[in-house]
C-alpha cells in the first residue's frame, strides 16, 4: 500500500507544484495520515482535492483503511528543507541533537544546512556596560533535532 500511495501522492503533487509532502504514515489500525505543506501555504481546498484524488484512484484498496489529509500547521515542527526555505527571515527555535538550543532569524537555507542569526548582549571588551553583538550559527540538517517557528504578533 505504501508504494501505491507514494506514487499517487507524487503524481498529484507533480501537477500541483506549489504543494509538497511533509509526512506520510500508516498506523497499526490502518489509518493513513498525510501531511502536506505549500510554498504559499495550504488551503482546505488543497487537502480536500488531494483526498478526492486518492479516493478516486484507490477505491478498492481503501476499504480496509481510513485516511486524513491535513496541512503541517503553524506550530508544527519544520521537517523538510522546503519548509525551511519557505520560512527564511522568520524567527524560530532550533533544538540540536547535541542538546544546544538556538533562537533567531532563519537567514539561509541550502541542500545541506541552515543558518540562523540573532543579536546577543555581551559585556564590552574594555570598560563597563554591554554591547549588542550579531551572532550566527550554521547547522547541518542531521544536527537538528527539532525546529519550530516562533509566532509573534
Amino acid at each position: 500500500m505504501d508504494n501505491i500511495l507514494d506514487n499517487l501522492i507524487n503524481e498529484y503533487l507533480e501537477n500541483n507544484t506549489n504543494l509538497f509532502l511533509v509526512n506520510l504514515s500508516i498506523n497499526s489500525s490502518n489509518k493513513i495520515n498525510i501531511i502536506i505543506d505549500g510554498d504559499k501555504g495550504v488551503k482546505i481546498s488543497d487537502c480536500v482535492s488531494l483526498g478526492k484524488y486518492l479516493r478516486n484512484n484507490l477505491e478498492d484498496e481503501l476499504d480496509d483503511y481510513s485516511f486524513e489529509v491535513s496541512s503541517a500547521g503553524l506550530l508544527s515542527p519544520l521537517i523538510s528543507q522546503r519548509q525551511f526555505s519557505k520560512n527564511i527571515n522568520r524567527k524560530l527555535t532550533i533544538q540540536c541533537v547535541s542538546g544546544e538550543e538556538f533562537t533567531g532569524n532563519l537567514s539561509e537555507v541550502n541542500n545541506h544546512n541552515v543558518k540562523i542569526e540573532w543579536t546577543s548582549r555581551e559585556p564590552k571588551p574594555i570598560g563597563k556596560g554591554k554591547v549588542s553583538v550579531k551572532k550566527n550559527k550554521s547547522l547541518l540538517f542531521n544536527e537538528i533535532k527539532q525546529a519550530k517557528l516562533i509566532v509573534e504578533f
